[in-house]
């Protein structure tokens, strides 16, 4: 009876990786779409002020990060009305955190989920210990600490990938919460620009 025994050990394993490699896809996702959103803006209204719409758009479609999608959207809708215009922009920027959203509830539910392995793995190490003690007449000690152990060690598993994937949840949230703190500020500030734009020329 040994460690490799434990199939529910080598699930354990197998949610450990699959969490770790979630994780690094996820985590480069989130670099990918790190942007300094002030000066950024500041950009793009520079060039928009010069009157080179189409401009601030290329610049926004060739950034590609959530930040420069909701800006562009609000310049391809400056035209709208102020009601159209901010559906426009929140609609944006709701895809844009549920993409960045994406499998981070993957990570959470194997966090939730491992320790409960760990203890379905103990619970049958123990029973296999405890059937082998009843098969044979007599059972040596090391035979009875191989199961012990056995048992102990899937149950410390079982704990370590949820203490692990826990935090690595966390940190993939509080990304994703900086990140919409950021889209909501930015999509703010176009819309006033957008808005303020609009009625100067109108006021000409």
């Amino acid at each position: 009876m040994t460690i490799t025994g434990s199939p529910v050990f080598w699930i354990l394993l197998v949610l450990a990786v699959v969490a770790v490699i979630t994780y690094l896809e996820r985590l480069m996702d989130f670099r990918r779409a790190r942007v300094d959103y002030q000066d950024f803006l500041e950009g793009v209204i520079n060039i928009l002020e010069a009157g080179n719409d189409s401009e601030a758009l290329v610049v926004c479609e060739d950034t590609g990060v959530p930040v420069a999608n909701v800006v562009a959207t609000a310049i391809r809708h400056r035209d709208g009305t102020p009601e159209v215009l901010r559906e426009a922009v929140n609609s944006q920027g709701r895809a844009e955190i549920g993409r960045l959203d994406r499998r981070l509830a993957t990570i959470a539910i194997m966090g939730q989920i491992a320790p409960a392995l760990g203890l379905l793995g103990t619970i049958l190490g123990f029973a296999r210990t405890v059937l082998k003690i009843n098969s044979v007449e007599v059972v040596s000690r090391a035979d009875l600490m191989v199961g012990v152990m056995d048992s102990l060690v899937v149950a410390a598993a079982g704990l370590a990938v949820s203490i692990v994937t826990t935090v690595m949840y966390g940190s993939l949230r509080t990304r994703l919460e900086r990140t919409t703190l950021e889209l909501e500020a930015a999509a703010s500030r176009i819309v006033g620009y957008v808005m303020s734009r609009k009625n100067r020329e109108d006021a000409k």
